[in-house]
């Protein structure tokens, strides 16, 4: 099996994104699956405003395309709602490619404390991003509670603890 894993938030970033994709990569890896990453590695960046550690890719619509037709995966999974989140979506929608997402932060929260949006606006947006796939990965039951009264579908549990 072939994934391609999709991810704004990659290494040198240190968060707790960062660490479940890579630990996810490496387990996925142990099990024989064929793991392709884009993310911002990848392209030249921009930093983030109000978030310089966060590096955004320069990616053009095309190059992304390009990568996911060469990948030729089974699956693709969009960790993140960022510029190479939103172009893989765009391509899975445009070739009908069934795909998965993660919500992994409360960006609503954080954008609506930087800048006059209100985070129900952010929470819409978001809504509608990870609705359009077939399933989305919350790490606990009061968080997907949370998200299915914002209007999410498709949620499922993703635990992230310890493998007994």
């Amino acid at each position: 099996m072939k994934l391609a894993l999709i991810s704004d938030a990659w290494t040198p970033q240190v968060n707790g994104v960062v660490r479940t994709l890579k630990h996810l990569q490496a387990n996925l890896e142990m099990r024989g699956i064929d793991v392709h990453t884009i993310t911002p590695n990848d392209y030249r960046t921009i930093a983030c405003p109000t978030y310089p550690e966060i590096r955004l890719a320069l990616a053009s619509p095309g190059t992304v395309s390009k990568r996911l037709e060469e990948i030729d995966a089974d699956h693709v999974h969009i960790a993140t709602e960022g510029p190479l989140g939103i172009m893989a979506r765009r391509w899975c929608r445009k070739k009908a490619m069934p795909f998965s997402t993660s919500f992994h932060t409360r960006f609503p929260e954080y954008l609506a404390a930087r800048v006059p949006v209100p985070a129900s606006w952010t929470y819409k947006w978001m809504a509608r991003f990870h609705n359009a796939g077939i399933a989305c990965f919350v790490a606990t039951k009061s968080l997907e509670q949370d998200l299915r009264e914002k209007g999410f579908k498709h949620l499922v549990p993703w635990t992230r603890g310890v493998d007994a």
